[in-house]
C-alpha cells in the first residue's frame, strides 16, 4: 500500500512538472506575436482551453452533475478566481515585465495555497520539508529575478508597482482555483469533472473580453499559429495534466512544483529568444531545482 501511494504521488508530481513545462513555453510563444495584446492572449488561450476542458469532461459532467452542484460555493469562487487569474497575470507582465510578473505570480502562489489549506482544510499541515523547499524555492526565484531585472530598465517605476500588485493578485487567484479544484476532487468529484466545470464556465466568462482586446489576433499566419498553440497545448493539454496531478498532490505542493515554470521560461529565453542569464541567475535556477527535488520526495 505504501509503495502504491508513493508511486501515485510521483506520478502526480511528474504530471504537474509536465504541465509547468508546457506553461513555461508561453512567454516565448507570445513573443512571436508582439502585435497581439497580452490580455487577448490570456483570454483566448484560457477561454478556448477552458472550452476544450468542458468538452473533454462532457460525459463525466453529466454523471457528476449533482456532486458539482452540491459544491456550488466552491465552484463559484473557483470560477471567479480562474477568470481573474489570466487577466491579472498577463497585465502584471505588461506593467512590470515578463520576468517580474511571472516570478511574483508563481512564487507567491504556494504561500497563498498553504494559507487556504490551513484555513479550510483541517487535515492539511505545513511540514518542515514543505517550509524548507518553499524557502529554497523563493531564494532561487529571487536570484533568477534579480539576474534578469538588473539588465532591464525598460519599465516605468510606478507601473512596476502596479505590476507587482497584479502579480500578487495572480498568485492569490491561482491558489484559490487550485484549492477549489483540489477540494472538489477530495469530495469525490473526478479530476476531469472538476477541471471541466471550473475551466469551462471560467473560459466562457473570459471570451467576451476579446471584443475589446482581440485586435490582430488572427492578422497573420504566425499570430494564428501562436494562438492555437497557446490554447491547445499549454492551456489545453497542460491543464489536463495539472488536474490529473491534483488527484495525488496537495494544492500547496502543486503550487511549489509550478516553480519549475519560470526555470523553463528562462531556459527557452536563452536558447530561442537570445536573452542572457548571469551566474547569479543560474544559481537561482539550481536552487529552484533543489526545491522541486525536496518537494517530489514528500
Amino acid at each position: 500500500m505504501l509503495k502504491k501511494h508513493f508511486t501515485d504521488y510521483q506520478l502526480g508530481t511528474l504530471s504537474i512538472l509536465f504541465a509547468s513545462t508546457l506553461w513555461g513555453t508561453t512567454g516565448t510563444a507570445a513573443s512571436l506575436a508582439p502585435d497581439v495584446s497580452a490580455l487577448a492572449i490570456g483570454a483566448f488561450s484560457m477561454g478556448i482551453g477552458g472550452f476544450m476542458q468542458a468538452c473533454l469532461s462532457a460525459k463525466s459532467l453529466k454523471r457528476d452533475f449533482r456532486k458539482v452542484v452540491h459544491k456550488k460555493k466552491t465552484l463559484l469562487v473557483s470560477i471567479i478566481a480562474l477568470a481573474t487569474y489570466p487577466l491579472a497575470f498577463y497585465s502584471s507582465m505588461r506593467f512590470a515585465g515578463v520576468a517580474i510578473g511571472t516570478v511574483i505570480s508563481i512564487s507567491t502562489a504556494p504561500f497563498f495555497s498553504a494559507l487556504l489549506e490551513c484555513l479550510f482544510s483541517r487535515n492539511q499541515t505545513i511540514t518542515k520539508r514543505w517550509m524548507m523547499s518553499f524557502a529554497i524555492g523563493v531564494i532561487g526565484i529571487t536570484l533568477l529575478l534579480a539576474s534578469e531585472s538588473s539588465a532591464n530598465s525598460l519599465f516605468d517605476h510606478d507601473m512596476k508597482h502596479w505590476g507587482v500588485l497584479l502579480g500578487l493578485l495572480a498568485g492569490l487567484t491561482y491558489a484559490i482555483y487550485s484549492w477549489g479544484v483540489k477540494t472538489m476532487i477530495d469530495h469525490g468529484i473526478e479530476s476531469q469533472t472538476a477541471m471541466g466545470s471550473v475551466f469551462g464556465i471560467g473560459g466562457v466568462l473570459l471570451l467576451p473580453t476579446l471584443f475589446i482586446t482581440g485586435d490582430n489576433l488572427f492578422a497573420s499566419s504566425t499570430n494564428t499559429t501562436v494562438m492555437l498553440y497557446m490554447a491547445l497545448i499549454p492551456m489545453g493539454l497542460g491543464y489536463v495534466a495539472f488536474g490529473f496531478g491534483l488527484r495525488f498532490v496537495t494544492a500547496s505542493g502543486a503550487s511549489i512544483l509550478t516553480l519549475f515554470e519560470p526555470v523553463i521560461a528562462a531556459a527557452l529565453a536563452v536558447a530561442i529568444v537570445g536573452e542572457e542569464i548571469s551566474f547569479i541567475g543560474w544559481v537561482g535556477i539550481t536552487l529552484t531545482l533543489v526545491c522541486l527535488f525536496l518537494q517530489s520526495k514528500s
